[in-house]
């Protein structure tokens, strides 16, 4: 059983009844579910996951007026719960990592990966907020949530960036990840510059993972977890994963042909995908070349005159 499906089994069966028992005049205004951070949001965790912040738990989210009403109580009564279920135990809690499981104020939740206590609205804001923490904002799982509140703002996450800031990131992506792989890297390993070769191979992956990711109009999660969320993508995802693999694994002081290849099948797989999405129509094979021209699509002025590497 992995952490989401434990979580999910420990509130229907012991959850849930504690609130139908405490709380049953606020039933209808208490949703529950799996989100944020940690590998089993993403079904990823595995037995080396459940050394910290890994075990029965789940989240409960209210609206404001509720939670200023019980917030405190509720949590006092989800600290009661029984800590082991189903032979897992309790959390071994991180004291360095943000509380992940308990009763949230729902825009407070959403604030602590958005910065923001209402939706994104302008192309500014969305700009401001990482990647990784919109994707560990609208994972995992919703349980129960009648009111429908706290699904409302992940629906409108989900829905994805504005178009105009989408083709800002491809075109910033494609100029670091055509700079740092297709040009740098080669010109690092020729002056044996060792350390600078491996930042330019770190910068070409996590970029161009991140234009399979926009691509795909989804939002790419936490370094650690976005190779192996890359065989989930449909559009290249399966068909480059293991590429990335095996570029990575690559001794460049031995196999800087190999690497080289790999390194233009994957630039080239992206360009190809440009063209399938109209957002470059270039022959080039030079991920730098396109970077202008997919930002040139972009309707606000102010966003398209922006330089096109920066993001």
């Amino acid at each position: 059983m992995n952490g989401l499906q434990l979580s999910e089994k420990y509130f229907f069966k012991i959850g849930q009844k504690m609130i139908k028992e405490k709380y049953n005049n606020y039933e209808d205004q208490i949703a529950a579910g799996l989100v944020g951070e940690g590998s089993e949001c993403l079904k990823f965790d595995d037995d080396i996951s459940q050394d910290h912040d890994w075990g029965p738990g789940f989240c409960l989210w209210l609206n404001q007026e509720t939670f200023n009403i019980i917030g405190a109580s509720l949590q006092s009564e989800y600290n009661k719960l029984p800590k082991n279920f189903e032979g897992y135990t309790n959390r071994n809690t991180n004291k360095w990592i943000n509380q992940r499981v308990g009763v949230f104020e729902i825009n407070a939740f959403y604030a602590q990966f958005t910065g923001l206590y209402r939706f994104p609205k302008s192309l500014l804001e969305w700009r401001r907020i990482p990647e990784e923490y919109l994707s560990a904002a609208t994972n995992g799982k919703v349980f129960i949530d009648q009111a429908g509140l706290f699904s409302e703002i992940r629906k409108n996450l989900l829905d994805y960036y504005p178009e105009d800031v989408r083709l800002k990131k491809i075109a910033s992506r494609c100029m670091i990840a055509g700079q740092s792989g297709q040009y740098n890297f080669f010109r690092c390993l020729r002056r044996k510059e060792y350390i600078a070769a491996h930042h330019a191979l770190s910068l070409f992956i996590r970029n161009s993972i991140s234009l399979i990711f926009l691509l795909n109009r989804r939002y790419m999660p936490y370094y650690k977890w976005m190779h192996r969320a890359l065989n989930n993508l449909p559009i290249l995802g399966q068909t480059l994963f293991p590429v990335f693999h095996n570029l990575a694994i690559e001794d460049f002081r031995k196999s800087r042909k190999i690497m080289c290849n790999k390194i233009e099948e994957i630039s080239t797989s992206i360009i190809q995908e440009f063209k399938k999405q109209e957002l470059s129509d270039l022959t080039s094979n030079f991920l730098c070349d396109h970077g202008p021209i997919v930002q040139s699509k972009i309707n606000d002025p102010g966003l398209r005159n922006t330089h096109v590497m920066v993001e």
